[in-house]
């Protein structure tokens, strides 16, 4: 048996353009011939996963006594004169292919070796078999051309390594790698967890506008457009909080969302300027109780794609882990402008007129996140840096929040909401007055949301959880990257 070389070398042996020509030729061949290189319609009665499972007891060299048919990409091909080994894929699985001329016709024959080629997609009737090395295949008595690929399979067959190309044209990369694949397989299957279980819970999902007149919800720098009718700007949200709470202001006491959301930030390993969120309020429940729903959320969603990530959640409180791994008491000094002197000897990159948020956020993420490998949830941050969040009632300096880190990345964000008008209107003219400083990440006043507030809310807790670093943990990835589908790139030249 000899290895097809259009599989070693073709794109070795000729260019891309080359190759495009030849293919589209052999497409106009068959349409001059009466065949339709891209059929509307067809039927197939198997995918290859059912075909492995409905067939694995075939022993070697045991035929089945029944045809199934399937279709799917070619993949590889080995000839050997009037007959050939093939290899075809569909989004279940692969299996092996043997096409024999005196079992498809001399004319099918013929449309195969003259007009095939890999990545096309083919449709196989034939009789499972299993052969004398032990590879269950089909043994083709039907081969037809469904859909005529002008491009080779990227990098042959050893898969596709280069990461530009990889985020580029995720298409190739789903083709050549089956674990990407695997990856946003199991993507899907988390979120559905998590919607499953949260329905379960009596939680009812809803879907608040992308395009909003003002940028709230969160401290976050947005996209701004502009619409044409109404001639004004608006914003792609950063956050849907303020909608979900102004619902259950309206008496829909569980709700929850899993959306898009939009921030005009940097392009990292944990960031990408668009990604999906889950988040969701509950009324009568606090930050305790969110967390307890978020151990639930993610061990479920773990559960459900065979996550054996360490998920032993433990609860620590923000200044506490700062002395832990600094040795300094920070509280007392947050927006006194005493900060930087205290943590100047730890050498931080910090300017000098850094603000006492800045530099208490960089004493956290170097000195105090890279300890952070085990799930942890982060409590009682300092009230003034959380605007939307409800105060400790015997602790009026911090806000009862959390957030959650596991490997050393943050996965939620947490609190029990602030529905206390009057103070609601107090953090957010302190948020207009930082935006006046120069903080332009600081939220903007929302009148008609203080409207809600004094309509009345009740206790709610309020978590996010960002699906696509829970993706990544679950899955153990490196790169937010590996978990979008298609990540923000910057144009080609």
């Amino acid at each position: 048996m000899q290895e097809n070389e259009q599989q070693k070398n073709e794109v070795s042996t000729a260019t891309i353009d080359t190759i495009i020509s030849q293919r589209k030729d052999k497409a106009d061949k068959m349409r001059a011939e009466g065949i339709d290189p891209y059929p509307a319609r067809i039927k197939i009665e198997h995918k290859i996963e059912q075909v492995r499972t409905n067939f694995d007891a075939l022993q070697k060299e045991e035929f089945a006594k029944e045809t199934v048919t399937v279709a799917g990409r070619m993949m590889s091909r080995r000839d050997m004169g009037k007959a050939s080994f093939i290899d075809i894929a569909d989004g279940t699985g692969r299996i092996q292919v043997y096409v024999r001329t005196d079992q498809v016709g001399a004319d099918t024959f013929k449309i195969f070796k003259e007009m095939s080629d890999l990545s096309d997609f083919v449709l196989i009737s034939g009789i499972p078999f299993r052969t004398r090395t032990g590879e269950l295949s089909l043994k083709a008595e039907k081969f037809q051309i469904i859909c005529k690929a002008f491009r080779p399979l990227p990098e042959k067959w050893h898969g596709l390594k280069d990461t530009e190309t990889r985020y580029r044209q995720r298409y190739l990369d789903l083709i050549a790698n089956s674990e990407v694949k695997e990856v946003f397989i199991k993507r899907s299957l988390i979120i559905s967890a998590i919607r499953k279980k949260l329905e379960e819970l009596g939680f009812i999902e809803v879907e608040t506008p992308i395009l909003q007149s003002l940028a709230g919800g969160a401290n976050a720098r947005p996209f701004t457009t502009h619409h044409n009718a109404l001639d004004i700007d608006l914003f792609m949200r950063i956050a849907p909080e303020l909608f979900l709470k102004r619902i259950v202001v309206g008496g829909i006491e569980r709700v929850f969302e899993i959306g898009r959301n939009f921030r005009n930030e940097g392009i990292d390993r944990n960031h990408n300027p668009e990604f999906t969120m889950m988040e969701l309020y509950q009324a009568y429940a606090d930050y305790n109780d969110m967390m307890d729903l978020t151990e639930l959320l993610i061990k479920t969603a773990a559960e459900k794609i065979g996550s054996k990530v360490n998920l032993n959640f433990r609860r620590a409180k923000l200044f506490d882990l700062i002395k832990e791994y600094t040795g300094l008491e920070l509280l007392q000094y947050v927006e006194t402008g005493k900060m930087y002197d205290q943590v100047k000897h730890l050498n931080l990159d910090l300017p000098k007129d850094a603000s006492d948020q800045k530099i208490l956020d960089q004493v956290f993420d170097e000195k105090v996140v890279p300890h952070l490998q085990e799930p942890t949830f982060v409590m009682d941050y300092p009230a003034i840096y959380s605007p939307l969040t409800k105060i400790k009632f015997d602790q009026p300096e911090i806000a009862e929040r959390f957030e959650l880190y596991i490997n050393g990345m943050e996965i939620c964000n947490a609190y029990s909401e602030l529905n206390d008008p009057y103070l609601q209107k107090i953090r957010f003219k302190q948020q207009v007055e930082a935006k006046k400083k120069g903080d332009d990440e600081a939220q903007p006043y929302d009148e008609d949301f203080i409207n809600a507030l004094e309509q009345g809310l009740p206790p709610t807790g309020g978590l996010g959880i960002g699906i696509d670093r829970l993706v990544m943990i679950l899955t153990e990835v490196e790169s937010i990257r590996e978990v979008i589908l298609f990540p923000a790139m910057r144009p080609e030249c």
